[in-house]
């Protein structure tokens, strides 16, 4: 009888990691353990993941608000700063900040809407188009806001993240305006100091705005690009990626982690005799469709992996073989004749009909996103993920 088990994903326990320790010798350790206590082998192609958190975690990639004030203060002037596109969240953002805030005599906050860049609603396009107003267009200050959408709450989490951010600017003894607008540019009318936040249009975000006067433009990803005072800090990413640690200090996302997926890679090879995959990951990329949260508030899903895990899939969509191809076919013929399809495939399907409907996403985005549904971000105390089977086909055995 052929195998009737296609991909399987594991959450594995670990203990829980603290600053300095070796991650791994934790991540080889936890995962070969986990294979003789359940009973199964480690294969060729199996995927070892961990989560970014822990391995930021052991790094002792931390820094606190002080951090954050003092280099933004040194790059952005310590008086007025516009702050313009940050999510709503009191994890990924408030304490970045209070960083800010301390850095700075005023803020302008500049929040896009009706939402966030990952989904987060101030507000729904329901509202906007009961009002009349143009979100592409139309710049709000806050008592016109208020005067038209009220005191509202994010459905998820009750906060009304206005209020809660004017509130966190004023304790770090900042002045505090805000307003609402989607162009970028809007925010030169109030400052030319900006501090732009967005994660993934960052890029755009800063080119309109020096395009059009700013005098200084940073990113969140500018800020503690080295270390200040022995603090954490990341070349590529700054503060981007970032969660909070305590009320006082943020984790920032992980720095130089290719040596550590490959030296797992090594170690599982050296234990086993297999050659496994190794990644580290963050948040998958996909949405919520009831609270249209894109999970993607991290700058990569993956920020390493070793060289089997790049690219793209390639494989035939096997629900269109069987409705055009072999539509006359059934049973053991049409279960032969798909084999032999998929034996005899190319190496490139793209553009291909026969690939049509297969997703065409980065290996590194799918399986991260796979991972983070696996581990949680709660309580489960996996952050470390095996799968098994994942580059497998309807021809393996």
């Amino acid at each position: 009888m052929s195998r009737m088990v296609g991909t399987v994903s594991r959450g594995i326990r670990a203990p829980i990691i603290r600053r300095g320790d070796d991650i791994v010798e934790i991540v080889t350790s936890s995962v070969l353990l986990a294979a003789k206590e359940e009973g199964y082998e480690i294969r060729d192609r199996d995927i070892v993941a961990m989560t970014e958190a822990v391995v930021a975690r052991a790094q002792g990639n931390y820094a606190t608000v002080d951090d954050i004030a003092e280099d933004v203060r040194a790059k952005l002037g310590g008086e007025d700063v516009g702050v313009i596109f940050p999510i709503l969240s009191r994890n990924r953002f408030a304490i970045c900040l209070r960083g800010i805030a301390k850095g700075a005599k005023k803020v302008v906050l500049m929040l896009s809407y009706p939402s966030d860049e990952v989904g987060n609603h101030l507000i729904s396009l329901d509202m906007l188009d009961e009002k009349g107003v143009d979100p592409y267009k139309d710049v709000l200050d806050l008592k016109t806001y208020r005067e038209l959408f009220g005191y509202g709450k994010h459905r998820f989490t009750g906060v009304d993240y206005v209020e809660y951010y004017v509130s966190l600017i004023e304790e770090c003894g900042a002045e505090a305006e805000v307003i609402f607008a989607n162009d970028p540019r809007a925010i030169l009318d109030y400052t030319k100091n900006v501090l732009t936040c967005d994660i993934h249009t960052r890029a755009r975000t800063k080119r309109l705005l020096k395009a059009a006067g700013a005098k200084a433009v940073y990113g969140l990803d500018d800020i503690l690009t080295a270390p200040i005072g022995g603090s954490g800090y990341n070349a590529e990413y700054g503060l981007l990626g970032s969660n909070k640690a305590t009320e006082d200090e943020v984790k920032l996302f992980p720095r130089d982690c290719q040596p550590i997926v490959e030296d797992i890679q090594y170690e599982i090879l050296v234990r086993t005799g297999h050659l496994v995959e190794v990644m580290v990951f963050g948040d998958g990329a996909f949405k919520d469709p009831v609270g249209k949260i894109w999970e993607l508030a991290d700058p990569v899903v993956s920020p390493a992996y070793t060289k089997g895990l790049e690219g793209t899939p390639n494989e035939l969509k096997l629900k269109y073989l069987a409705d055009n191809d072999f539509a006359d076919l059934e049973g053991e013929a049409l279960k032969e004749a798909i084999k032999g399809k998929i034996k005899e495939k190319d190496g490139d399907l793209v553009g291909q009909m026969v690939s049509e409907g297969t997703t065409p996403r980065r290996l590194t985005d799918l399986i991260g996103s796979l991972c983070d549904l696996t581990t949680g971000s709660g309580d489960k105390g996996t952050p470390i993920v095996h799968i098994q089977g994942y580059f497998d086909n309807y021809t393996s055995e």
